[in-house]
């Protein structure tokens, strides 16, 4: 930005900001400057002055101060001795007594170009091109050897001696023919070279004493040190990418310690090849120097980017503590081990009698309960349906917050199963005093034209309870769940005597009228409808529920598979519950049809179906969206050419692709919302598929849950992780370990990651097999190890896991190895497993 500062620190405390009297000086020069440097450079005085480097100017100042009365009275100002306009664009420069003059200094700078413009202070000395420059690299003399050292862009330190570029040939015959160059002056030739294989960031001279002196360059990732004829005295391969360096002369004798600071926000100190101490800074620096200030030696100043300067010093404050001495006594080895085991044993004790966090207390920190208004609202709330009747009802939930102690920032989330949604889903109580309680109400009612895979809804509160130790409060969570009312989502209707769909489930008690079980669904004056009942969901389909006059059962049907769930989950809701109030307990539901797999497996391809053509029609709008930028792109270097020409039909190529992009994201669009509503359907199949199965086997509430976690692991579909193929890795699993059928199916390797199948035949083969060995006697659980029940099966009985897609066996090949190990069960000498099923046959 063109400003010249200079600065006097002081030492601050720590946490003071930076003070004004610390700027001794600000000047704006207007043009950027590329460097600063202090030496004798102008004539007729040995005095110190400052030279700034600009683009295209090199400019000479003196610096003076003006004493003042009180402490801010110092003035400082800045004049300029005499400036030279640059024929050339500058890149850096390096001063010192060039051909051994005494008393003054010269200046020589180095051009983009790579043109050395050497400067006797008031007046131009000459100007020489480097050989083959092609980018101009960092530039240092050195005093003893009287020679300019850099680094090309062929990536090699080069030395040129003063003396021989004193008498080259001048810069401005560089364009003469070979014979004219024969009679003006000497070909510039290279002292030395040497070859480092990187570029270099810095370049510095030091000198130990006046018969040797040391060349350090600042590699990318290495640091070299050369001695004057260029040969390597040693170099150090660098961790970090460096940003700066400063070589200084160390205490110890024949050794050099190196500042180095790198974009970590580190500064490393090396005594030659050696790290000796490393630093974090504050910032990254780009230029690093030690000087004395105020009778401090060996204050480090850094420079960063962004301007920040910091001066700082190696080491810590001296701490004056001396730990006191301890009394060594002797260790009895015996008494350790006794107090050891009494600890022990009150830790064991205490971890009994009470967990770490007291549930009791936990618990009655706050309350949370819901209660779902028996009845629809009377005024509907339902707002942007896409139901295609005109009125959707509503219900009213009304959520009660009852809390003990005071609590902080509490938030009460409530969630529902799409399509359901709600009103107002998120509720925050900034500050809830003690014994104090709130409610809030919200509405619930159906959006989608499809059903719900669940009428449960959850309420859920996060809260922050204070506490003696953390004021701001500990985070916890209490969740409450709620069930919504039938008529929520479905209404009376006419019962069907035809479906495509049927079910029936067994109980062990008299058949209840279903007047008494859905009073809400049915009319008293009709003595046909005890035993029928129609439902009608506000999507359209419609399910049919018969009881039996005679025997113990009742049928649901539909004409859609999926849609058979909520009503057969509520029938045995509503019988528990009313044999409940009749005081009954032994109340058991059972179902002993065949598996309806095959129509849950129709369900599961038409969803894997929807995934696969998400996939395709994602990439073909990749290729689409591609070929449209292209498109763009030339469209747009034919309307940039100031020659105009034909546009080739370009334009109805580039509307053409538009109207694809749209279409192709349109139906995008549409597949993502049908691929939504398929996953929801495949969910209520999923819900009954469980529950006919426990009723089927009689599992037990904890084999539910295992059933649920199996085949119900994701709320929501994605493209990059999909129902099939979690679900195929969770049925697995379960084969391989409570179900498997020997150790060597233990042992089975899953693959631990889950891409999306080829197809769904490996799925419903493995639905097929679980359902198999539940049948043959397994049971579910979570337990690996050897006290855990394992199933008994039959020789034959099952089929392993397969370990790959060549091994696998369809179904009807079980069936065959069933029906024959069953005539093998009837032998007298059963023969052993190891045996083929043809020899059994045999």
């Amino acid at each position: 930005m063109g400003y010249l500062r200079i600065f006097n620190p002081h030492p601050v405390k720590t946490g003071d900001g930076a003070q004004a009297e610390d700027l001794l000086l600000e000047v704006h020069l207007r043009d950027p400057i590329l460097q600063v440097e202090v030496g004798k450079f102008v004539s007729g005085t040995e005095m110190l002055h400052l030279a700034v480097l600009h683009s295209r100017k090199l400019c000479v100042y003196s610096v003076s101060g003006t004493l003042g009365n009180v402490e801010h009275g110092n003035q400082y100002q800045i004049k300029l001795m005499y400036e030279h306009n640059l024929q050339r664009t500058a890149c850096n420069m390096t001063y010192g007594s060039f051909g051994g003059v005494k008393g003054r200094d010269l200046i020589c700078i180095q051009s983009m170009d790579g043109m050395l413009m050497v400067f006797e202070q008031e007046s131009y000395a000459f100007g020489r091109f480097l050989p083959g420059s092609l980018l101009p690299g960092p530039l240092a003399y050195s005093s003893r050897t009287d020679s300019f050292i850099t680094v090309s862009s062929c990536q090699q330190v080069e030395s040129y001696k003063y003396q021989v570029l004193a008498f080259a040939t001048d810069a401005d015959k560089r364009q003469e023919t070979e014979q004219q160059k024969l009679g003006s002056g000497k070909r510039l030739v290279v002292d030395w070279t040497l070859n480092i294989g990187e570029q270099a960031l810095d370049i510095c001279i030091v000198s130990f004493n006046q018969s040797a002196s040391s060349v350090f360059v600042l590699g990318e990732r290495n640091f070299f040190c050369l001695k004057d004829n260029g040969q390597i005295r040693f170099m150090k391969k660098l961790d970090c990418s460096p940003s700066c360096f400063l070589p200084y002369c160390s205490v110890s004798e024949g050794t050099m310690n190196t500042l180095i600071g790198n974009h970590n926000n580190m500064l490393h100190i090396y005594q030659d090849v050696t790290l000796k101490w490393a630093t974090q800074l504050p910032h990254i620096p780009v230029a690093v120097r030690v000087g004395c200030l105020h009778d401090l030696k060996g204050v480090i100043v850094t420079l960063s980017d962004d301007g920040h300067l910091q001066c700082s010093y190696l080491g810590t404050d001296p701490s004056l503590f001396q730990a006191p001495k301890v009394e060594s006594r002797e260790l009895h080895y015996d008494e350790l081990d006794i107090e050891l085991k009494e600890l022990q044993k009150i830790i064991k004790d205490v971890n009994k009698s009470q967990g770490i966090w007291p549930v009791t207390e936990r618990e009655d920190d706050l309350k949370v309960s819901a209660i779902v208004s028996p009845n629809v609202d009377s005024v509907s709330q339902a707002t942007d349906v896409e139901v295609g009747i005109d009125l959707i009802p509503s219900v009213t939930v009304k959520v009660t917050l009852q809390n003990r102690l005071a609590l902080q920032k509490a938030k009460l989330s409530v969630y529902v199963q799409p399509p359901l949604v709600l009103t107002c889903d998120q509720f925050t109580f900034e500050f809830m005093a003690p014994e104090m309680s709130r409610t809030v109400a919200f509405s619930v009612y159906l959006k989608g034209s499809y059903t719900p895979p669940e009428l449960e809804g959850n309420a859920v509160v996060s809260y922050s309870r204070p506490s003696d130790r953390n004021p701001d409060g500990i985070p916890r969570v209490i969740q409450c769940k709620f069930r919504l009312p039938l008529k929520l989502i479905c209404l009376p209707g006419q019962p069907s005597k035809t479906a495509s769909h049927k079910l029936t489930i067994d109980t062990n008690k008299s058949p209840v009228s279903l007047l008494s079980l859905f009073p809400g669904f049915a009319s008293q004056s009709e003595d046909d409808q005890v035993n029928v009942m129609g439902f009608r969901f506000l999507g359209g389909s419609r399910v049919t529920l018969l009881a039996s006059k005679t025997s113990q059962r009742y049928r649901i049907q539909s004409e859609q598979f999926e849609d058979l769930w909520l009503i057969t989950n509520e029938l045995i809701i509503r019988l528990q519950e009313y044999f409940e109030k009749q005081g009954i307990k032994d109340f058991a539901c059972s179902f002993s049809g065949s598996m309806p797999l095959q129509e849950y497996f129709e369900l599961i391809d038409h969803h894997f179906e929807l995934r696969i053509n998400g996939e395709k029609l994602e990439e073909l709008l990749s290729e689409r969206a591609v070929q449209f930028r292209a498109i763009q792109r030339r469209l747009l270097t034919r309307f940039k050419d100031k020659t105009p020409a034909p546009l080739q039909h370009l334009d109805t190529l580039l509307d053409g692709t538009y109207k694809q992009v749209i279409a192709l994201a349109d139906a995008v669009e549409e597949n993502q919302d049908n691929l939504f509503q398929s996953f929801t359907k495949l969910r209520s199949a999923t819900h009954l598929v469980i529950l006919l199965i426990g009723l089927w086997q009689k599992l037990s509430p904890d084999q539910v849950a295992i059933l649920e976690a199996a085949f119900l692991p994701l709320q929501q579909d994605t493209q990059e992780l999909g129902w099939e193929e979690t679900v195929d890795a969770a049925i697995s699993h379960l084969l391989k370990t409570c179900l498997s059928k020997s150790s060597k199916e233990q042992a089975l390797n899953l693959s631990s990651q889950l891409n999306i199948p080829k197809d769904t035949s490996r799925l419903k083969k493995h639905i097929t097999l679980l359902c198999d060995r539940l049948a043959k006697g397994g049971r579910l659980c979570l337990s690996t190890d050897a006290t855990a029940p394992q199933i008994m099966v039959m020789p034959g009985g099952c089929t392993t896991i397969p370990e790959s897609d060549l091994e696998e066996r369809s179904i009807e090949q079980d069936s065959t190895e069933l029906f024959t190990n069953h005539k093998h069960l009837n032998l007298e000498t059963p023969l052993p497993e190891v045996l083929p099923l043809q020899g059994v046959s045999e």
